[in-house]
């Protein structure tokens, strides 16, 4: 592709997504989140040192989330509802099909290491902030059978274009990683591991603000243990959906619109979609 053709999609892109914006439904106020959770079917993700099973744990916390959320009063979509194996095009379309305000996938970690341990706030970026959160998305991404970055360098406007569509939701991505991270850091003991970045394709194809979260890492023995604990499980739902209130109350008041939550609202005053 030669420079000047790179150049006219570069100018023309802005167009192409007002076009498509003005061609949607007016967006009123936060109400849909989608809960992706990881592998399934066949993929079993990582497995703990005493047998607990990534698929099984992370569906688990998903519909415990996904419960409280709708006493919220929120619509909730899952990638997937029992244990079965999602591709990353059927998870993407998932999201973006249901038009969600937030997407949220939750997986459990693994090292080859037994010490590292705690919970992990990521949120999207084409370059990793670090060796080890490179590891983990190539492990996600994989386990997808999806390609990362490395492929969309091979085509110069597809790395860029990508970049840019993915950089439309970066800050409130960042957002409510940050909000998700303060939450869960109460739950978990751990010293906290931080808030990261790295190429997860699963979160590249979504047209929301998107972030991942690794609830805690199986190849820990403490870890391990806690996650096994349905007091546990709860605990992180309950703190997810802290996160999500708070990030949608944000969402709200940064479109003018005024709506009322709490933990025991559960009426949705919900938007047609």
């Amino acid at each position: 592709m030669t420079r000047v053709a790179v150049f006219m999609a570069l100018v023309c892109l802005p167009f192409a997504f007002a076009t498509a914006a003005s061609a949607e439904a007016p967006r009123d106020h936060f109400d849909v989140v989608v809960i992706d959770a990881g592998h399934g079917g066949e993929d079993d993700g990582a497995r703990g040192i005493s047998g607990l099973i990534e698929k099984s744990l992370v569906l688990d916390v998903s519909h415990r989330l996904a419960e409280r959320l709708r006493g919220l009063g929120l619509e909730v979509v899952l990638t997937r509802e029992d244990d079965r194996f999602v591709p990353l095009e059927a998870r993407t379309s998932v999201a973006n099909d249901a038009r969600g305000d937030l997407f949220i996938s939750i997986h459990a970690n693994s090292s080859r290491s037994a010490k590292p341990r705690g919970i992990e706030t990521y949120f999207v970026s084409l370059e990793a902030s670090d060796d080890l959160s490179h590891e983990v998305a190539e492990r996600e991404n994989e386990a997808l059978g999806a390609t990362g970055p490395a492929s969309l360098r091979l085509d110069p406007l597809a790395a860029i274009l990508g970049d840019m569509a993915v950089n439309e939701h970066v800050r409130e991505s960042n957002h409510f990683a940050r909000l998700a991270h303060e939450a869960l850091a109460v739950v978990d003991p751990a010293p906290s591991r931080g808030i990261k970045q790295a190429p997860f394709v699963v979160l590249m194809g979504v047209r929301m603000p998107a972030t991942l979260l690794e609830i805690g890492f199986l190849s820990n023995r403490e870890d391990e243990r806690a996650l096994r604990s349905a007091g546990q499980r709860d605990a992180i739902a309950e703190a997810v959906a802290r996160a999500v209130l708070a990030f949608g109350e944000d969402y709200d008041k940064r479109r003018g619109v005024a709506v009322s939550r709490s933990v025991h609202d559960g009426d949705s005053g919900g938007k047609s979609k």
